[in-house]
């Protein structure tokens, strides 16, 4: 199995983690990642919460992804030494018809095997963050927050100390697989030689590309009908931090979820500094200019449990945007793992709409990546 060649499009966490597994079960393994470096889209543009997996539904990729995923993720910044903080969260109901709805999140918690949840009291609340509004919460002990960033070179390091290979600037422009030898053909360009394909023979295909994981998936010529939802409209996510370095929480600091994600909430930075969002900013274009327009409604929603807003003002931070498949009048949907039984070609996956909790579940993502392609015991 050493000879195989398994490429992996896309550098961000989930490609990450899927080349450090690969790699250490033997594989030649080749990531191919159109920016300078890895992790610049989606994984380094969210809020590095280590999610416990109490608000997916039973029995979703979301939902035991991220619950297996969490405790590999604490393990692994143990082992490699990543900064990270297990700081708890509590979701805060701020009117009394919000109440039954925590019930309805610990519900499903424990139905996704999530047992460390805990109603509290408005006075119990208050006792945990004295400046917080509410007339009640839900304390998740086993959220917490990851340095990202080093989360992805520890990642990186590995796959590369068991041989993997980083191929930036290059842009896969599609695929295709021979049926009779079982041998796949990436066609990619190259940011400094203009529109040349350049190709790549390889054995295994993992799609990992983030946002441009459904335009990869549609450049393949399968056997079956198959293809992925190109999305339209891109759910941006403004981020906005406070002007000062006031350091009000203890904890993450979550409303009850929204529409399309789960609300403005406060998380902190691995110095305690909080910023807050995102929101939901459905756009027709994939830019990443934070919408400065949006600082009353942000004061005006953070207010609502952080009543102290009123004194301080927010300047924006930075945004990223979710790879959903969706659109702003969509359910949300799970992730996309599609393998030969949905496309026909053996040794292909595709990982699609891998929005949150995918930071938290990219280390169990990368084993039932594997798994799908047979090669759990590869060594």
């Amino acid at each position: 199995m050493s000879g195989k060649v398994l490429a992996v499009v896309g550098g961000g966490v989930v490609g990450l983690a899927v080349a450090r597994h690969a790699a250490r079960r033997g594989l030649q393994v080749v990531v191919l990642e159109r920016n300078a470096a890895i992790g610049l889209e989606c994984s380094s543009r969210n809020s590095e919460v280590i999610h416990a997996g109490i608000y997916y539904p039973k029995n979703s990729f979301k939902a035991t992804l991220c619950v297996r995923g969490k405790h590999m993720l604490y393990d692994f910044c143990r082992d490699f030494h990543v900064p990270h903080q297990r700081c708890g969260k509590l979701v805060v109901a701020t009117s009394s018809n919000q109440v039954d709805t925590l019930r309805q999140i610990q519900a499903k918690a424990q139905a996704n095997g999530v047992h460390d949840i805990e109603i509290m009291s408005k006075a119990q609340v208050a006792r945990l963050e004295p400046d917080v509004h509410s007339e009640g919460g839900l304390l998740s002990p086993s959220t917490g927050i990851v340095d990202s960033h080093a989360f992805m070179l520890a990642l990186q390091g590995d796959a590369e100390a068991h041989g993997a290979s980083f191929a930036f600037h290059c842009s896969v422009d599609s695929g295709d697989w021979n049926a009779s030898s079982n041998e796949f053909l990436l066609r990619y360009q190259m940011a400094d030689d203009g529109a040349t394909l350049h190709e790549l023979p390889c054995d295994f295909v993992v799609n990992c590309a983030g946002l441009g994981a459904p335009f990869v998936a549609n450049s393949f010529p399968y056997p079956i009908q198959f293809a992925v939802p190109t999305p339209s409209m891109f759910a941006k996510g403004n981020y906005f931090r406070l002007s000062n370095t006031v350091k009000p929480f203890r904890h993450l600091i979550y409303p009850v979820p929204e529409s399309g994600g789960l609300g403005v909430h406060a998380t902190l930075d691995m110095a305690g500094h909080v910023r807050f969002g995102p929101d939901v900013d459905w756009t027709g274009e994939m830019q990443y200019t934070v919408n400065a327009s949006k600082e009353q409604e942000f004061a005006s929603r953070i207010a609502a449990y952080w009543p102290a807003m009123a004194h301080h003002d927010l300047v924006p931070d930075y945004c990223g945007i979710r790879p959903k498949l969706g659109g702003p009048h969509d359910a949300d949907l799970d992730f996309m793992l599609a393998d030969a039984s949905h496309h026909g070609m053996p040794g292909l996956v595709h990982c699609c709409g891998i929005e949150s909790p995918g930071l938290t579940s990219s280390l169990a993502i990368a084993d039932e990546v594997l798994a799908r392609l047979g090669l759990t015991n590869t060594l």
